[in-house]
């Protein structure tokens, strides 16, 4: 099967793309509970901003799936991870020994663990998914740190 058509039947089953599918798939085989992009984390940038992690394990791991780990992508995981950090997000990579732009001598890994994030290749390991805990996440985590702000002449200004 061609990955045009494994990913065709990916969005048929309701998943972005054929490793989210597979990873389901792989999750529903182990009989393990898990919830997908049911929750909200909403963090801050320029502006406020709402992420929707792909996979909450029933212990509350919540687990991002990445064929490409994009800048703006890296960038938003160090800005959840300062605002969030009690989160415990970990990723699960196409490949992780892709590098994270041309000619770049970072890999996704390397990048992963200069972060201090837990990442896997494929598939999220068995002992990510027998790890003590409970799911505790509400369906939408706001930002409650930050900017101040203060509202001048019909403007919204931030100090």
């Amino acid at each position: 099967m061609n990955e045009s058509t494994k990913k065709r039947i990916a969005k048929r089953n309701g998943y972005k793309g054929s490793l989210e599918h597979g990873i389901a798939n792989k999750l529903k085989i182990c009989k393990a509970k898990f919830e997908y992009e049911t929750i909200k984390i909403q963090w801050q940038d320029l502006c406020y901003r709402i992420y929707t992690p792909d996979f909450i394990l029933d212990n509350g791991i919540i687990i991002e799936v990445k064929g490409q780990f994009k800048t703006e992508e890296r960038r938003k995981h160090i800005e959840i991870r300062k605002q969030h950090p009690n989160l415990d997000i970990r990723f699960v990579f196409g490949n992780s020994k892709n590098k994270i732009y041309k000619g770049s001598k970072t890999t996704y890994a390397k990048w992963c663990m200069q972060k201090d994030f837990r990442y896997y290749d494929r598939i999220i390991p068995e002992d990510w998914l027998k790890e003590k805990g409970k799911k505790k996440h509400p369906k939408f985590i706001k930002y409650v740190g930050g900017t101040k702000w203060y509202i001048e002449k019909n403007q919204m200004l931030f100090i």
